[in-house]
């Protein structure tokens, strides 16, 4: 495939916003962005992880998706049966202040609508 056609598949941004939305986009993304943020996981562990049940069919796609941009690496292991790790790169690392910032904006300003007491969440972050 010549470069030609592999710039015109990527996908075209009005804003920085709008890329920055775009690819963090969806229910999962950011769960398993925070999750990841302590260190590196095997998929068993992110899965175990979700609170709110999300499908294989669904973290596999999702984990594809933060690879493809680039906001976490795979990597796969040659044993039997295979070990797969997955952890943030620089570029996802790089995302995890503004993701802290939204979640304490969330705590704050829609704690009437949370299932979960976050005050301990926005209090870590705030230091």
């Amino acid at each position: 495939m010549d470069q030609t056609a592999v710039t015109e598949n990527k996908p075209k941004y009005m804003t920085g916003i709008d890329a920055a939305v775009s690819i963090i986009s969806g229910k999962w993304k950011t769960l398993i962005l925070y999750q990841l943020e302590d260190g590196t996981l095997r998929y068993s562990q992110i899965l175990n992880g979700m609170r709110y049940g999300i499908t294989q069919r669904m973290l596999t796609k999702e984990l594809r998706e933060l690879e493809e941009t680039g906001l976490i690496s795979r990597t796969v292991y040659p044993e039997v049966p295979p070990r797969v790790e997955y952890s943030l790169t620089a570029k996802g690392r790089s995302l995890m202040p503004i993701l802290d910032q939204l979640c304490t904006w969330g705590c704050r300003n829609m704690a009437d609508q949370l299932e979960h007491n976050c005050d301990a969440e926005c209090e870590e972050q705030a230091e």
